[in-house]
């Protein structure tokens, strides 16, 4: 089997002699959650123009309608992969996707800011119930097999969501139908989820994990106390000129997480179950692969700022700026496809390749949006190979990081693993957003010409550009397959 994640070409090519469709038809249930929670972070990013004059919203406002529902997502993806192992992963699942569909309703009803960033929050909330279960599922479901092919799809379906995100949200606003505007982009999701769930009910089986684990609610106090108190203060703090809670909230995080890493410790040796295994960071290689993971996500902001760009230097219509990111689509396309072409070129440093490849396009449309007139798009045939290349290092690095990580340990630990790495990405999109998507506003200011625009979004770029050569560097390497799941899990308590 190939280094990197499967093409969609390969998976039906190598598929098994006699393969159980009700596996995979129970696969492609559970993936509609793994489908919808991302796409809900992305499908946004488009709309913030309209949402923003639609209910006069604030920077800060707009950055917590994305962030919000990223945090509250991040921290409890792996206690809901847990509940999935405590009362079923079924059961779960269902009540995560009932939960999201009717949390997006009070999104495309909300009449202010205030209830708008609620109702992402309790999105948020459902999507981490519902999300996780598909991962958790694979090793349940599927024989080792087959296991390999399941985990490319899902590692593909997670890339290609924000692709969809991004034309749906255009071509959704843009349609305007009977007035909604932006609300389409949250109402969508009704009839999506009404069809999972009515398949769910003879489609799905229930599954457990091995043992029935207590769930560590200490865990997910101190977990939740200390994602909060970084993002929280990185998204408020610029607007409000940094106010002494936001300094205060920074200050505290490496004390919640000293607090967190003592718990867990305490509550492993005295034979509890702990939130998170602490022994599996010992896993040769497991840390620089989250590492690298926490770099992938800062692309968040590329999708942010770009509809920013087009919307507001560019005067495009959001449909247009929807379409605009096809040559990402494209890019994206190629290197979920060509993954295994690329790592027999160059081995295990494919997910390397795919981070240099994201790294290159950013920095290339960065420095073609600065050498071109303020307001007017560079050519396209200069620009569209530039944001193709971030599409393509993204479809290359995703997929094979997925499998790369979690592959490096056995079936019992594969879906704490597969939470950990959804929760690094969804933090990693906050703090993008948080982070980056400040600097482009503080680079704005006041300023709504076109020139300020173009300036802000190219400086973002090689922020992200920057990023990604991190990622490169912390990815070289983990492709290859080294005795995967064989070594023990050191133990948590020590």
């Amino acid at each position: 089997m190939p280094d990197s994640a499967l093409s969609p070409s390969d998976i039906v090519r190598q598929a098994s002699p006699a393969p159980d469709p009700r596996r995979w038809s129970a696969l492609a249930i559970l993936l509609t959650g793994a489908f919808l929670a991302p796409l809900d972070f992305f499908i946004v990013n488009v709309a913030m123009p309209a949402i923003t004059t639609g209910l006069h919203s604030t920077a800060a406002d707009v950055q917590m309608v994305i962030s919000g529902y990223a945090v509250v997502y991040a921290v409890f993806l792996i206690t809901g992969g847990r509940l999935g192992d405590i009362f079923g992963r079924k059961a779960i699942f269902m009540t995560g996707l009932a939960g999201f569909a009717a949390a997006s309703a009070l999104c495309g009803l909300a009449w202010s800011p205030t209830v708008l960033i609620a109702a992402r929050m309790l999105q948020g909330l459902a999507a981490a119930a519902m999300a996780p279960q598909a991962l958790a599922s694979v090793h349940a479901l599927f024989p080792a097999h087959e296991r390999g092919r399941a985990l490319s799809i899902y590692g593909i379906v997670l890339g290609v969501s924000s692709i969809i995100g991004q034309l749906l949200g255009g071509a959704l606003v843009g349609a305007d139908l009977d007035g909604f505007g932006w609300r389409l982009i949250f109402l969508i999701n009704l009839p999506i989820a009404l069809v999972a769930f009515l398949a769910a009910i003879p489609l799905l089986r229930e599954t457990r994990g091995e043992t029935r684990p207590r769930l560590d609610l200490g865990g997910v106090v101190l977990s939740s106390l200390a994602l909060s108190s970084l993002v929280v203060p990185l998204v408020e703090g610029r607007e409000r000129g940094w106010p002494w809670w936001s300094i205060v909230m920074l200050a505290t995080t490496p004390v919640f997480v000293e607090l967190f890493r003592r718990y867990e410790q305490r509550l492993a040796r005295a034979g509890g179950d702990p939130l998170i295994d602490l022994g599996i960071f010992r896993l040769p290689g497991l840390v620089r692969g989250i590492s690298a993971i926490l770099a992938l996500y800062a692309m968040a902001t590329f999708f942010l700022t770009y509809s920013l760009y087009l919307q507001g230097s560019l005067g495009y219509t959001a449909w247009e700026a929807g379409l605009a990111i096809l040559p990402f689509s494209a890019g994206f396309l190629a290197g979920s496809t060509f993954s295994p072409t690329i790592s027999r070129l160059v081995g295990g440093s494919a997910p390397a390749f795919g981070f240099a490849s994201s790294a290159f396009g950013t920095a290339a449309t960065a420095l073609l949006v600065l050498g071109f007139p303020a307001g007017t798009m560079p050519p396209l045939l200069l620009m569209a190979p530039a944001i193709g290349f971030i599409g393509l290092g993204m479809g290359t690095s995703m997929p094979t990081m997925m499998r790369a990580i979690v592959e490096r340990v056995g079936p019992h630990h594969a879906g704490l693993v597969g939470g950990i790495v959804n929760s690094t990405l969804q933090v990693s999109a906050a703090i993008s957003v948080a982070v980056l998507g400040g600097l482009f506003y503080t680079l704005v200011g006041t300023r709504t010409d076109a020139a300020s625009i173009g300036h802000a979004f190219a400086w973002t770029l090689l922020a992200i550009a920057a990023c990604h050569s991190v990622g490169a560097y912390l990815a070289a390497g983990l492709g290859r397959r080294e005795a995967v799941g064989a070594q023990a899990v050191p133990s948590a308590a020590d």
